[in-house]
């Protein structure tokens, strides 16, 4: 765990902003199974679930300070050798396996049943209005899944939380058609050379994602500070995801963006730094496999890789684009993500010290703190 100096303070000794509960909130207090606050969850492998009665299974609800009424989070875990009761919702879901395999069968009202199998660091996603269950294919391991949707934002608007559970009006091209049935098979890559964003990173579609840990189709990301990247959708869904690669004994430029950017991490151990502005107390956030955290709406935050070899990967679940004020581009690179030479000095400091502690050293090279215009990738 990275060393406290006087302006950071460990995320779980802050006390957690109030918040002004929604018609989501009332819900998700209705289910009868844990709800957790927090600035993060160390490990979302052990975290401790309640019997969630509807569903057949154990589950919590996370609403950590950064989702801020954008983004819904749920664990569920599924008992050896089981399967869930069948459940819907009107918004698309992803879903990341933590741990386990099994099979989710997915349909819409009156149509034949697909099934996709799933192992631990699985992505996929269960397409709107379709009826699923999720069955644990281990005879004596419970499988643990986290559950990503853009439901706590609109069920406020709506107004009515049971119009989200009981409308069958699907739409078969979703599931059905050709292209749905190859993308649930296989992710394609996808290139958008008008889009000034998207032109620049590797993109791929798909329904299934099946090994986040491994995956290797990755893009240079230089202008982040050595690392590497890659950009996820799903065919129709609002819903979109990167996952970012960085060495061991490296670490990324300090940025910020809109709330809702949901990271969870499949590989690695480290930290994070999260910060409202220039000046205040930096918020520690330790970090390994299972760990997850949202930076809050504009608050800069910096990721460090301590470990000893192997590259850190976090899987960061967006926040719907195109929503004012809160999405990932960059706009104003000088207001919004800080060069090496810039950053405070505590940062490479702290993060040196870290290093030390296990008889490791930096490798970020020394013109990156000299020049704010250099580029640089490190192997991986």
């Amino acid at each position: 765990m990275a060393t406290v100096s006087s302006n950071v303070i460990l995320a779980s000794d802050a006390p957690v902003p109030p918040a002004k509960p929604t018609l989501y909130d009332q819900w998700a207090e209705s289910l009868g199974i844990p709800v957790y606050r927090a600035f993060h969850i160390d490990d979302v492998r052990t975290l401790k679930l309640g019997w969630w009665e509807e569903r057949q299974c154990f589950g919590a609800v996370i609403q950590l300070v950064g989702q801020e009424g954008v983004k819904e989070v749920k664990v569920t875990e599924v008992p050896p050798g089981e399967t869930t009761a069948p459940s819907r919702m009107a918004v698309d879901e992803v879903l990341y396996v933590v741990d386990g395999r099994g099979l989710t069968t997915v349909w819409a009202e009156g149509s034949p049943k697909k099934t996709v199998e799933w192992s631990k660091y699985s992505m996929f996603m269960v397409p709107r209005n379709h009826s699923y269950q999720l069955t644990n294919a281990q005879g004596e391991q419970p499988s643990r899944l986290v559950h990503f949707s853009y439901l706590r934002i609109v069920m406020p608007l709506v107004g009515d939380a049971d119009l989200f559970f009981n409308n069958t009006n699907a739409d078969p091209d979703l599931l059905y058609s050709q292209s749905a049935a190859s993308r649930y098979s296989q992710a394609v890559s996808v290139e958008y050379p008008d889009d000034p964003e998207l032109s620049r990173r590797t993109v791929w579609s798909g329904y299934i994602f099946p090994d986040l840990r491994n995956w290797d189709k990755l893009r240079e990301q230089a202008w982040r500070g050595g690392g590497r990247n890659v950009w996820f959708e799903f065919p129709k869904s609002p819903i979109t995801a990167h996952m970012s690669v960085f060495p061991a004994q490296s670490y990324k430029k300090g940025h910020r963006h809109g709330a809702g950017f949901v990271i969870i991490i499949p590989r690695g151990e480290g930290y994070s730094l999260m910060w409202p502005h220039e000046g205040a107390d930096k918020l520690l956030i330790p970090w390994h496999e299972g760990s997850m955290f949202v930076p809050p709406n504009r608050w800069f935050h910096q990721h460090f890789n301590t470990s000893e070899s192997g590259a850190a990967r976090y899987l960061a679940l967006h926040q719907p684009r195109g929503l004012p004020g809160v999405g990932e581009f960059i706009v104003d690179t000088k207001a919004d993500q800080i060069e090496y030479p810039d950053e405070e000095p505590m940062i490479r400091q702290m993060f040196e010290a870290e290093l030390a502690k296990s008889e490791l050293k930096s490798v970020m090279p020394a013109q990156a703190y000299e020049d704010p215009a250099h580029q640089f990738t490190l192997p991986t």
